[in-house]
């Protein structure tokens, strides 16, 4: 199956976030000490990182299906746009108000944020060249 130049553009980012996401899902997950500032003392906290975890692989699972059904791809992108914009403004709230994060979570922003952006830009494309909205 060859895979065309408009298949790359339209998907690529939803590639990128599953090879991002699902990786830092496991680190939220199980040891996010060894990535990020981030000391859990409770078993609440352990648990509410678990629970994260959950929400970024079954978002993964969702773009995933998008990459490979067709009949998903539009579900894929507009979750994907809010998946996205969600944590970068977040975190630009943050930014804002408590002060600049390391620089793991300052890459982290203006990646989410491109990538929100550029999905919100396919999915006009996609809309153009389907009629769908």
């Amino acid at each position: 199956m060859k895979i065309t130049k408009q298949q790359i553009i339209t998907k690529i980012h939803l590639i990128i976030s599953v090879l991002i996401v699902i990786p830092v899902a496991f680190v939220y997950g199980f040891n996010p000490s060894s990535e990020f500032d981030i000391h859990l003392n409770t078993v609440d906290e352990h648990n509410f990182f678990k629970a994260i975890m959950g929400l970024y692989l079954g978002f993964s699972t969702l773009w995933i299906m998008g990459i490979f059904k067709t009949n998903y791809l539009k579900l894929a992108l507009i979750t994907n746009i809010i998946f996205m914009f969600g944590l970068g403004f977040g975190r630009v709230i943050s930014w804002l108000i408590d002060g600049t994060p390391t620089f793991g979570y300052q890459f982290g922003t203006f990646a989410e944020l491109f990538l929100g952006f550029y999905g919100f830009w396919v999915l006009r494309l996609h809309n153009k060249s389907t009629r769908i909205i």
